[in-house]
C-alpha cells in the first residue's frame, strides 16, 4: 500500500507541495480551510497545475495514519492550526518567520503546543510555482533529531528535489526568516533606482548581519552559508516571484506599506518579521543595522534618504570587523 502524506495549507506553496509529495509515489491528503478547486481540479493559488488522482482536498479532521505531516501555514497562524496535526506523526514546518508575541521559531511553537508532534523544518531557495512544475531544486531539512532529518530526507527526496539532512535547526530557521527582512530591502533599493551596486552590497551586508546574529544564537556559520541561509537569500532577493522581493519594489517606488500589502499575491512574512527580528537581536546584543532601518522604514519612523543616510554614514572599519 502506498504510504501518506499530509499536507496541511493549500495555498502556492502547500500545493506544490503537494505535487511534490505525490511525486515520491505518496497518496497526498491536501488540508484546505477552504477546499474549493478550480473547473480543472486545480487550487486557486496555482491555477496552471491540475492536481493529480493521488492527492485529496478536504477541509475534513486530517487522517492519522501518515507518514509526516507537512504544516504550509504562515508563521504568524501555526498556532491556531496546531492543534489538527495527528499525535506523534513528524511535523515538517515549512514556513519561515518569528513568532510576534514570544519572539520564538516554528519550532519552539510547536515544542511548545505540540510537545507529543516529532518537528522538522524545510527550508531552501524554492519558489512554490518551480517545485510544482518539477523544475531542479534543492533544501534542507533539519531536525534536532538528526535521524528523524534523514528519515524526512529519504522520504520526501525525489530525482528533482534533492534535499539534505541537518541538525542546525537555529541555523536554518533564521535563515528562513531573515533573509524575507533583506529581500525586502534589495527590492527597495531596485524600485528606488540605486543600482545594482547598491543591490549587491546590501545582501553581501545582510548576510553578514544574519551570520552575526545566528552565531550568538547559537548557530553553525556554515549553514548560513549554505542553501538555507546565502542560498535561499540570493533566490528572495534577486527573483521577480518573491513576494518579499515584490513588496520592497513597490515600497520603492513610493507605496505606502499597507498599500503594497494589499497588493500582494499572498504573505510577505519580512514585514512581520522585521520587528521580531530587530526585537531578538537587540535581546542578543547583536547589531543588525539593515534590519533596523527596514523595521523603522515599514513602521514610518523614518523615509528611505534618511534610511541610506543612515546605512552609508555607519563608522569606516575593515570588512571582517565583527560590527
Amino acid at each position: 500500500m502506498k504510504h501518506r502524506i499530509l499536507v496541511m495549507g493549500a495555498g502556492a506553496w502547500g500545493t506544490a507541495l503537494a505535487l511534490h509529495a505525490a511525486r515520491t509515489g505518496a497518496q497526498v491528503y491536501l488540508w484546505a480551510r477552504n477546499p474549493a478547486r478550480l473547473p480543472s481540479g486545480a487550487m486557486p493559488r496555482l491555477p496552471d497545475f491540475p492536481l493529480p488522482d493521488s492527492i485529496t482536498v478536504s477541509s475534513a479532521p486530517p487522517l492519522a495514519d501518515v507518514a509526516c505531516a507537512l504544516m504550509v501555514i504562515p508563521t504568524q497562524h501555526m498556532a491556531s492550526v496546531l492543534p489538527l496535526v495527528p499525535a506523534g506523526v513528524p511535523a515538517v514546518l515549512c514556513c519561515k518567520g518569528i513568532e510576534r508575541s514570544t519572539l520564538a521559531f516554528p519550532l519552539d511553537v510547536l515544542h511548545r503546543l505540540r510537545p507529543d508532534v516529532p518537528g522538522a523544518v524545510l527550508s531552501g531557495p524554492n519558489f512554490a510555482r518551480e517545485v510544482a512544475a518539477d523544475l531542479p531544486a534543492a533544501s534542507v531539512v533539519a531536525s534536532a533529531n538528526v535521524d528523524l532529518a534523514h528519515k524526512l530526507v529519504d522520504l520526501l527526496s525525489t530525482p528533482r528535489l534533492r534535499l539534505y539532512a541537518s541538525a542546525d535547526i537555529t541555523g536554518v530557521q533564521l535563515g528562513g526568516a531573515a533573509k524575507n527582512v533583506i529581500a525586502v530591502a534589495a527590492g527597495i533599493t531596485i524600485g528606488a533606482g540605486l543600482g545594482e551596486n547598491a543591490r549587491a552590497a546590501l545582501i553581501t551586508r545582510g548576510l553578514a548581519e544574519i551570520t552575526r546574529l545566528g552565531v550568538a544564537l547559537g548557530a553553525h556559520p556554515a549553514t548560513l552559508a549554505g542553501l538555507a541561509g546565502l542560498g535561499d537569500l540570493l533566490l528572495t532577493c534577486t527573483g521577480e516571484a518573491s513576494r518579499n522581493y515584490q513588496m520592497g519594489l513597490a515600497l520603492g517606488r513610493g507605496s505606502a506599506t499597507q498599500t503594497a500589502l494589499a497588493t500582494l499575491p499572498g504573505v510577505a512574512e519580512g514585514v512581520t518579521t522585521a520587528d521580531a527580528l530587530l526585537a531578538l537581536a537587540r535581546q542578543h546584543k547583536v547589531d543588525v543595522p539593515i534590519t533596523a532601518c527596514i523595521a523603522a522604514f515599514l513602521e514610518g519612523r523614518i523615509t528611505l534618504p534618511q534610511a541610506q543616510e543612515q546605512l552609508l554614514t555607519r563608522p569606516l572599519r575593515t570588512e571582517l570587523d565583527t560590527p
